[in-house]
């Protein structure tokens, strides 16, 4: 890969494990391997009660773990695809922005890589998390383009 700056050493890899980070994780990983970087990934999973506003007139506990144990389970299963060792996942409760920040902060990270969707205006073309991501980054991000176009007509 051609202009890849070699001084990243540790890159965190955003995810909502959903089918878009299959791309964005091919990204992060090739940059990775081209810099010589330590890869880490990252999901985060927002709590029901932020979710819907904190007025749920339920225990979400029961839920809440079995939300838990499905992302883990699925973390680790993309996590192993990309050869990520245990050690460099991060299965983490809050909101995806802040906690982005805070986990790559915490272990060094020099690039946090996110997907974003091609649509309108600065928010709505990166999304909310990944424009949440940029603006309180401590180091680079790079937001690699998915949904139903990803990469802009000729």
């Amino acid at each position: 890969m051609t202009g890849v700056p070699s001084d990243y050493r540790c890159i965190m890899l955003a995810v909502d494990l959903t089918e878009e980070s299959t791309p964005v994780a091919r990204r992060a990983q090739a940059i990775a391997t081209a810099s010589g970087a330590e890869l880490h990934i990252v999901h985060v999973i927002e709590p029901l009660s932020l979710a819907y506003g904190g007025d749920v007139p339920m225990d979400l506990s029961t839920i809440q773990d079995q939300i838990h144990e499905q992302a883990k389970a699925h973390l680790a299963e993309f996590a192993a695809g990309l050869n990520i060792d245990e050690s460099r996942q991060h299965l983490i409760f809050g909101r995806p922005e802040s906690e982005i920040q805070r986990v790559s902060e915490a272990n060094g990270a020099d690039l946090i890589v996110v997907g974003s969707h091609g649509r309108h205006g600065l928010a709505l073309l990166l999304g909310s998390t990944a424009n949440g991501v940029l603006h309180g980054a401590p180091c680079d991000v790079l937001a690699v383009r998915v949904g139903a176009n990803p990469t802009p007509p000729e």
